[in-house]
């Protein structure tokens, strides 16, 4: 009895379904074995359905819509599952509330003991209390409004989770307009790292997707002052899409460019002190912190950190600039690429970095990031080796896993492209 595709896309959506809620009630925690299984379940049962996704060219919207709503089921228990003690969300909360409190985040030292009064019993236990924020003015301000609208953990949570919704949505608008097929928003939308980071622990690095993709979308509709000002707030959340810049190059016009550049600036006024650029501690972050970082750790062996995290912006910049002069088949690539090739080169990967992929992950050309994102989960082996007493680094098999799990894939890749090229040269053509 052979299985339609929409079936088989179901059978996937109930392995990860079952996978995920594994990994959210995984008795020992983060990284444990039981937790990494599932977690392996879910990842290879997602790109088994991503399979499927290049296999037909369209699936009915009721598919569609049913496969997202077992995705919106299975992150129920993600959104309702305690934080970990150092998840990043404690030092959101921490950032929202002092700057309601009149403080500037920029300038505090959340383990300074002449500060204990500001601490809540949800900000002080977050993690690397000796150094002040290093996240940008638009996360900053992000945070503060949230913080506004109620100030708690699960408040995070469901601003998160607001934002995956946008994602989708914004996706669901994208894919009719152009044509390909809507079931591309499961790519998305099943992602184990979505459970796992945005609607789980909570990560800021959603926002600054969300507007990524607003602006991708605005350039391919021609909303130049739109796409412009949505790049500009994208690097306000984070600094990673900067390597996107050449992308914009004739496609906004220069006032266009002024005001993003003007609403950038106009984020920094309020942590301004005198004329000193708040950058908080991300000097002290290229500096000391790393993870899963094997072209850093290389290059760094050369250079000092800080020129080499420079050269990772720069290899961004190029990607970028290589596909803006030679276009790709499918115009989300050249948005996922540049970003991926400087996180390459970075000091710190974490899983979550590579949310910002995901929304641009629908052409066999980009299936080596696809890989990548699913590949790095195994990192999370690290949580539970810290917890045995051992080091803050990847093993060296777990790194040889996720790399070479790419490498093979961009090898696939080649090798499928080349095949077709000479197909269509045919034996006629050959020398």
């Amino acid at each position: 009895m052979t299985t339609t595709p929409s079936h088989r896309l179901y059978w996937l959506a109930a392995v990860i379904f079952s996978a995920l809620i594994a990994c959210a009630r995984s008795p020992g925690g983060v990284g444990t074995p039981p937790y990494l299984i599932a977690l392996a379940v879910a990842g290879i049962a997602y790109l088994l359905a991503v399979r499927e996704f290049f296999r037909k060219q369209r699936f009915s919207r009721k598919v569609v819509l049913i496969c997202l709503a077992l995705a919106a089921l299975w992150r129920i228990p993600f959104l309702l599952m305690p934080i970990g003690p150092d998840d990043d969300i404690h030092r959101y909360l921490w950032d929202g509330r002092v700057q309601r409190l009149g403080y500037n985040p920029y300038n505090l030292i959340p383990g300074d003991p002449a500060l204990a009064g500001l601490h809540t019993a949800e900000t002080r236990g977050l993690n690397n209390p000796e150094v002040p924020t290093p996240y940008p003015a638009g996360a900053q301000l992000f945070f503060r409004a949230v913080t506004t609208i109620h100030e708690s953990i699960f408040a995070f949570k469901m601003a998160f989770v607001v934002c995956d919704f946008a994602i989708v949505l914004l996706l669901l608008d994208e894919l009719r307009r152009s044509g390909q097929g809507e079931h591309w928003v499961l790519a998305y939308a099943w992602h184990p790292l979505i459970a796992l980071n945005v609607v789980g622990s909570g990560h800021v690095d959603i926002l600054g997707a969300l507007l990524l993709l607003v602006s991708a979308v605005a350039i391919g509709r021609s909303w130049r002052m739109i796409a412009a000002v949505a790049f500009g707030l994208a690097i306000a959340v984070k600094f990673l899409p900067i390597v996107l810049t050449p992308l914009y190059w004739r496609r906004v016009r220069i006032r266009d460019a002024f005001a993003a550049a003007v609403v950038f600036a106009a984020l920094y006024v309020p942590f301004l002190n005198g004329w000193h650029a708040p950058v908080g501690s991300l000097g002290t972050f290229l500096q000391r912190f790393r993870f899963n970082d094997p072209v850093f750790a290389m290059l760094e062996r050369m250079a000092s950190p800080q020129t080499v995290a420079g050269l990772a912006g720069v290899v961004g910049l190029i990607t970028a600039g290589w596909l803006r002069s030679e276009p790709p088949a499918c115009e989300a690539d050249k948005w996922a690429w540049p970003m991926a090739a400087s996180l390459a080169c970075s000091p710190v990967v974490y899983p979550w970095y590579l949310l910002w992929l995901l929304p641009f992950l629908r052409s066999r050309s980009i299936l080596p990031l696809m890989v990548w994102t699913v590949s790095i989960l195994p990192t999370y082996l690290v949580w539970h080796l810290r917890t045995l007493g051992q080091q803050w680094r990847v093993p060296g098999w777990v790194l040889l896993l996720e790399y070479g799990s790419v490498a093979v894939a961009a090898g696939i890749v080649i090798f499928h492209r080349t095949t077709q090229r000479l197909a269509h040269q045919g034996p006629g053509n050959s020398r």
